[in-house]
């Protein structure tokens, strides 16, 4: 029995927040919302694969380090964008639109980028399997129970 596979890639599986083992299950229990505390939370194990979302207490702090990253590409990114298409005055305040455009842009993409940022992380540790119908998912040997959402 030949198992099944997504007809998607790796950068879409990344972007529509699915597990990184199966490319199937959604790891986040709720769509994309502006609550914070609904926004964040995850299944304890992808609902198609049951790949552990949790690989160990604190797993997800590196996940600052990879939302921090890409808005820096992003700000790197628009001001080269904005100084070769509108470029840049003191007097007529376009640094200043550049400025608020940015700001505003990542205010904006704040709920998807924390989400895309955890994904992202996951998808370091936990590798894409083809044939994951014939193996269990590896044991997460770092869990206590009794740690967990302890912060």
């Amino acid at each position: 029995m030949e198992s099944p596979r997504p007809n998607r890639g790796y950068l879409t599986t990344m972007f529509t927040c699915r597990c990184p083992r199966c490319r199937e299950g959604k790891l986040f229990t709720y769509p994309l919302s502006v609550r914070m505390k609904r926004n964040m939370q995850m299944n304890e194990q992808c609902p198609v694969c049951k790949q552990p979302t949790d690989i160990e207490v604190g797993f997800y702090y590196g996940t600052g380090y990879i939302s921090y990253l890409i808005c820096i590409v992003f700000v790197i990114g628009s001001f080269l964008l904005w100084f070769l298409t509108i470029g840049f005055s003191f007097k007529d305040n376009r640094f200043l639109g550049w400025i608020i455009f940015s700001c505003v842009f990542l205010l904006v993409i704040q709920p998807w980028l924390m989400r895309f940022s955890r994904v992202l992380w996951l998808s370091f540790f936990v590798k894409y399997d083809p044939d994951w119908t014939q193996h269990d998912p590896e044991d997460p040997e770092r869990i206590i129970k009794e740690q967990m959402n302890n912060w």
